[in-house]
């Protein structure tokens, strides 16, 4: 079920991605027709540029409008991270059950998948309800990163030691990218890589992915990244206050797995 729905997640994102690369060297402006550049790209780009306007500098306004972006999508954040969160918490009584019906025929599968949807109705739990969310601020998120790439303003300014539209020289940025994506996702799995593989594979592959794409793109949108990911480390914090630990606690494994062969 749930390698399923981080499938289902990853599709979507890369379709959405892709569907809007087609412009992503166009430069935006109050002539770029349709939709998406409209309403979405061309609005977002105005915001950089107002707020460069206020402050004198396109990195200080990239990090401004990054955190209000942040900010606009944060009630879809948490409710995504409050699902998240439940669906850990279930864990371990749903390793209980894959365990009890290990069995691959298709009689002992559909009694998994029919205890299993009885688990999540008794905790009123919705498996899918983390997915809406995220893919509804997708366009939102999408859209900023058009906004960076395509505002040609942008890129003839510098930020601190680095050419926003060139690639950080020291390679500074993709390394931090890269580390505050791994910090924010074991933020958010916190305690469900140790029960899943596929859980512990993405715990891993985000970070890989941001690093080499921080590396061939302008400094602008790894600043983006790097901004956007330490406000998502710093909700995950406050939302959910999620315990870090170095091996998983036996004692509520021993509890479970007692009631388990009670049940038996």
């Amino acid at each position: 079920m749930k390698k399923r729905i981080l499938l289902l997640i990853m599709l979507v994102g890369l379709v959405s991605l892709l569907a809007g690369c087609t412009e992503v060297n166009q430069p935006i402006t109050d002539k770029s027709t349709g939709f998406w550049n409209q309403y979405i790209v061309y609005p977002l780009s105005q915001l950089i540029i107002y707020v460069a306007n206020l402050t004198g500098d396109y990195g200080l306004s990239i990090i401004i409008v990054t955190i209000l972006v942040r900010l606009v999508i944060l009630p879809l954040m948490i409710k995504q991270l409050k699902s998240s969160k439940a669906m850990q918490d279930l864990q371990p009584e749903m390793k209980l059950l894959r365990e009890k019906y290990s069995s691959k025929d298709q009689q002992t599968q559909q009694k998994l998948q029919k205890e299993t949807m009885e688990l999540f109705q008794k905790h009123g739990v919705n498996p899918l309800a983390g997915c809406f969310p995220l893919i509804v601020q997708m366009p939102v998120l999408i859209g900023f990163y058009h906004a960076i790439m395509r505002t040609r303003a942008i890129a003839e300014h510098s930020f601190l030691w680095f050419d926003l539209g060139h690639k950080d020289p020291y390679y500074i940025l993709p390394i931090v990218a890269g580390v505050a994506t791994f910090i924010q996702q074991k933020l958010m799995m916190a305690g469900s890589a140790q029960q899943n593989p596929q859980m512990a594979m993405m715990l891993w592959l985000m970070p890989i992915m941001i690093i080499i794409f921080a590396l061939n793109f302008p400094a602008a949108l790894s600043l983006y990244w790097v901004v956007g990911n330490i406000f998502m480390i710093l909700q995950t914090l406050i939302i959910n206050k999620p315990k870090l630990r170095t091996s998983p606690d036996p004692a509520p494994n021993a509890k479970l797995q007692k009631a388990g062969g009670k049940k038996k």
